[in-house]
């Protein structure tokens, strides 16, 4: 079954040269290679050697930093590679190869662990977020008036010196902001600024 090489490099300053001898020596029959960042997710002869993989061929790499810039975007990859039912080699990390069952099991683990990372990141965000709003910290983008400009708009509507329109224009906020505030004057639901 074909090998498949990647090689990358960031800038034009470095060579392609030795992780190209490298794939060809360890049985690469082509070579897809680029400079490019790698944290470019859009590299376009990483997208080439991923579509003409098939069933049975493997895309090898020299180090896993050539691949991927992260965890998860190695997973991401790696999973693009399984679908097509095509294996992974990396020849500086032998723990990173699913063309046999110890390199799977490990690439396994890996998968549950950056799962078991976001979904802390997440718990961890959220009771944060909560923390917060309990403190009365404001979540979310400012307001579009300041307390002044809402008591001002709200004493123009009640007493019939300033249509809706007017408010909008005087304070340079759509009218809906307005109509909002008239609607529901105690529970307005855009955060105030604090100062005006």
């Amino acid at each position: 079954m074909p090998i498949y090489g990647y090689a990358r490099v960031s800038t034009d300053g470095q060579t392609l040269d030795a992780q190209r001898a490298g794939l060809l020596a360890a049985g690469a029959e082509k070579v897809f290679q680029e400079t490019a960042s790698g944290v470019k997710t859009d590299r376009r002869e990483l997208a080439r050697a991923l579509k003409v993989l098939n069933a049975g061929d493997t895309l090898l790499v020299t180090r896993l930093d050539r691949l991927a810039r992260s965890t998860r975007d190695l997973l991401n990859i790696l999973d693009g590679v399984s679908k097509a039912g095509a294996g992974f080699r990396s020849l500086a990390d032998a723990w990173a190869d699913t063309t046999t069952p110890h390199g799977r099991l490990m690439l396994t683990v890996l998968d549950g662990l950056a799962e078991f990372e976001r979904e802390l990141i997440k718990a961890h965000t959220g009771e944060g977020r909560a923390r917060a709003v309990a403190r009365g910290q404001h979540m979310g983008r400012p307001g579009a008036l300041t307390r002044h400009q809402r008591d001002e708009a709200l004493q123009a509507l009640e007493s019939g010196t300033a249509t809706q329109a007017d408010l909008a224009r005087r304070f340079n906020v759509s009218q809906a902001t307005i109509s909002r505030l008239a609607r529901s004057p105690s529970t307005y639901a855009f955060p105030l600024r604090n100062s005006g």
